[in-house]
């Protein structure tokens, strides 16, 4: 196939990764010593994943502690979806033109230039990044502020009366927020291709800092109503200092900001903007599937929305944690040597698969089998009751059953991304949407209808399943055209199967002690009772797997062993 790109360097085809025995200078220490060599080869990626995952891990612990907030303030009620929908809508426009179209479309090119020692075009190439950025973000959120009343119709088309005044008031408020996330994604495309993981994905804290304060010094102060409002002000305020607390690191780390409009005509900016169209249409599709999420959950029952966006949270944790970490690693690496194909590719992606997998498979069947115990420690509180935490985890069930797909498919897309493929995803994103609305339509009415869950209707069940099943449909369509190109690609079944037996004998260990521990249901006892369960269960999971032959298990267990003889 003839080379579609302008920025291929010269000198031809890099050397082949050595097969020679011997250490690999910079070798993850991660991945155990006895996999391949090629396996081995990638320069620290493995160290990057985990700065990316430390990074993410602070986020969503706060991200967390944000929805605690949400749950013991608002609850299952219509306040709680008007404030959970109000901050969805103008979401739509950070994702749509934030971290998943600039990974995909700049990404790659600036790395490359950055990797070829053009410092001063790749300085230029920011700039007129982040000026069209600038003014595509800016005019949207000014459409976002004015048309909120006819957005919220549609999106929220179930709502009425004083929710619905209450979201179109709080969209107004928080929208302009989006385009300044927008030009923080900038930065974190920017720190990530000069390998500077932890700042850009822990900097989120304080957006969650931001709502968390807001929620705890006017819920005791004002009615439900008006903390709605106080709340998205809050939001909006988190979003300015988010960038903000990036800028400076960017700067210090791009001194060759060029703002001209040569910049903007460059081979390499056209390049960038003819990868986003694709991109922008990958993440559009994503993101009509949340609104339509949100659409369909608005003509349940209250508390509809609110629960599929607390168990929405959750469900992302383990693909942050463990699929966006290693894909956003792992992507400038990938631009950086996009020429290296077959075997160097193959092996790379295929260890980065496994590594994913160590941790999504135990994720998966806890959130299945100890999800109640989860969901009580984060949530379960004030107004957020015990009924409230069984339906939630029913709710979940569905969601789970996506985890290994979707943290997969992250570190698919990033590799078709370091091709300067950004279409294959495009379209297998708009395959899953479709997927997602069908079987979420489909499952839906007669869940609402027909079955109950203490107390709560379980229409919100058919979204979550939908979203699950598709994801396996879009994991399955990457890994086919994958194998197409590259050669057989995934953790392998052999290995997926000793971690799904350490896993579900483990959950067995923490239903066990769930179940002779007594049934205290303060705060406090709740957050015991789930390090109780879940402390053991990942102890149990990972000796577990070590002893069945899953290598990367093996490997965290004796570098715990090694520190603790330390």
């Amino acid at each position: 196939m003839d080379d579609p790109h302008p920025l291929r360097p010269a000198g031809g085809d890099p050397a082949p990764v050595s097969a020679a025995p011997g250490p690999v200078p910079g070798a993850d220490p991660g991945i155990p010593v006895d996999l391949p060599l090629a396996e081995r080869a990638a320069p620290r990626a493995g160290a990057f994943a985990r700065l990316v995952a430390a990074g993410i891990l602070l986020s969503r612990i706060f991200g967390l502690v944000r929805e605690w907030a949400f749950a013991h303030y608002f609850g299952l009620t219509l306040y709680g979806d008007a404030i959970r929908a109000a901050l969805r809508i103008p979401n739509f426009v950070q994702n749509l033109l934030g971290e998943g179209t600039l990974s995909a479309s700049f990404i790659p090119v600036y790395s490359e230039l950055l990797h070829q020692g053009r410092k001063e075009d790749a300085g230029r190439v920011a700039a007129a990044t982040f000026s069209l950025l600038l003014a595509l973000a800016g005019f949207v959120s000014l459409l976002g502020v004015f048309f909120a009343p006819l957005l919220v119709n549609v999106v929220a088309s179930g709502f009425e009366g004083e929710q619905l005044k209450l979201t179109i008031e709080a969209t107004r408020i928080i929208f302009p927020m989006t385009g300044v996330l927008v030009l923080y994604t900038w930065g974190l495309g920017i720190l990530n291709s000069h390998r500077s993981f932890f700042l850009s994905y822990v900097a989120p804290v304080i957006w969650n800092v931001a709502i968390i304060a807001g929620c705890i010094f006017f819920g005791m102060r004002l009615p439900l109503d008006r903390l709605v409002i106080a709340v998205s002000w809050a939001a909006l305020v988190g979003g300015v200092l988010q960038f903000l607390v990036l800028l400076p690191r960017v700067l210090k780390l791009e001194r060759n900001l060029e703002f001209s409009w040569a910049g903007v005509r460059s081979p390499e900016t056209r390049e960038v903007a003819r990868n986003a169209g694709p991109a922008i249409l990958g993440r559009g599709v994503v993101q009509i599937s949340a609104w339509i999420d949100v659409m369909l959950a608005s003509y349940l029952s209250h508390g509809a929305v609110s629960v599929i966006s607390y168990t929405s949270t959750l469900y992302l944790l383990p693909i942050s944690l463990f699929g966006m970490s290693m894909a956003a690693a792992e992507l400038p690496e990938l631009s950086r040597q996009r020429l290296d194909v077959g075997d160097a590719l193959r092996v790379r992606l295929n260890a980065g698969l496994r590594q994913i997998a160590l941790l999504a498979v135990p994720s998966t069947i806890a959130y299945l089998l100890l999800g109640d115990v989860v969901i009580a420690a984060i949530l379960q509180s004030g107004r957020f009751t015990a009924s409230d935490t069984l339906f939630s985890w029913v709710v979940l069930a569905g969601f789970a059953l996506g985890i290994s797909a979707s943290t997969g498919t992250r570190l698919f897309s990033s590799t078709f991304f370091a091709q300067h493929d950004t279409r294959t995803p495009a379209w297998t994103g708009v395959m899953r949407v479709a997927l997602t609305a069908g079987i979420g339509w489909g499952l839906m009415i007669p869940l609402e209808r027909h079955f109950h869950v203490a107390g709560h209707p379980l229409g919100a069940l058919g979204l979550t399943i939908g979203a699950g099943v598709a994801a396996w449909a879009e994991w399955a369509v990457l890994q086919h055209v994958l194998r197409g190109r590259i050669g057989r690609v995934g953790a392998g079944p052999a290995v997926l199967l000793r971690m799904l037996a350490a896993a579900l004998v483990a959950a067995l260990l923490g239903r066990a002690i769930a179940h002779f521990l007594p049934p205290l249901h303060f705060r406090g006892a709740m957050i015991v009772r789930a390090i109780l369960v879940l402390g053991p269960y990942g102890v149990a999971y990972f000796v577990l797997a070590s002893a069945f032959g899953v290598a990367e298990a093996r490997s965290w267990v004796d570098r715990v062993r090694a520190r603790i003889r330390k």
